[in-house]
C-alpha cells in the first residue's frame, strides 16, 4: 500500500533514492569499520579494537534506522553488496598495513565525505522535495557523523 503522507510520489521516490545512496555509503563504512576492528595491529590494539567496535555498533543502528526510513516512504531498501557498491560514493580500502593511524585516517575521510553529502541534501529534501521529515532525519545523521568524525580526528592529534 502506498503511503499518503502529503508528499508527491515523485518526491517520495527522489527522497528514497537519496537515502538509498546514503544507505550504501553507510554499509560500506560499516564494513570498513568492522575490518578495522578485526584486523587492527600494534601497541594500541586493545583500545582501538574497542573503539572501532563502538563505532561499528553505532553505524549498525544507524543503518537499520535508515532502511526503515526508506520503507516508511513506501520504497524498498537496497540490501545487497552489489547494490551497495553500485550506489556508494566511497571506495573499498586499499591498505598495506593494519596500524590504527591508517584505519583512522581512512575512516575519517569517509565520514567527512558522508557529512558533505548529507549537508548538500538537507535543504533539497525540505525545500525542493517537500520532505521535512527526511530533511530532519538527515540532519540527525549529520550530527551523528560529525561526532564520530570528531572522535576519529581526536585520535590523530
Amino acid at each position: 500500500m502506498e503511503p499518503h503522507i502529503g508528499i508527491h510520489e515523485n518526491h517520495l521516490a527522489a527522497s528514497a533514492q537519496i537515502l538509498s545512496k546514503l544507505l550504501a555509503d553507510e554499509y560500506v563504512l560499516y564494513t570498513k569499520t568492522r575490518n578495522a576492528h578485526w584486523n587492527i595491529e600494534g601497541a594500541d590494539f586493545y583500545n582501538k579494537h574497542l573503539f572501532f567496535e563502538a563505532q561499528y555498533n553505532e553505524l549498525d543502528e544507524l543503518i537499520d534506522s535508515l532502511a526503515e526510513r526508506i520503507r516508511s516512504l513506501g520504497h524498498y531498501a537496497v540490501a545487497s553488496l552489489k547494490q551497495f557498491l553500485a550506489l556508494t560514493q566511497l571506495t573499498e580500502e586499499n591498505r598495506s598495513s593494519n596500524e590504527s593511524a591508517g584505519y583512522i585516517k581512512e575512516l575519517l575521510v569517509d565520514h567527512e565525505s558522508i557529512i558533505i553529502s548529507l549537508r548538500e541534501n538537507i535543504d533539497h529534501l525540505a525545500t525542493d522535495l517537500k520532505d521535512a521529515g527526511t530533511s530532519d532525519y538527515v540532519t540527525g545523521l549529520l550530527e551523528t557523523h560529525e561526532k564520530m568524525a570528531w572522535m576519529l580526528r581526536a585520535h590523530l592529534k
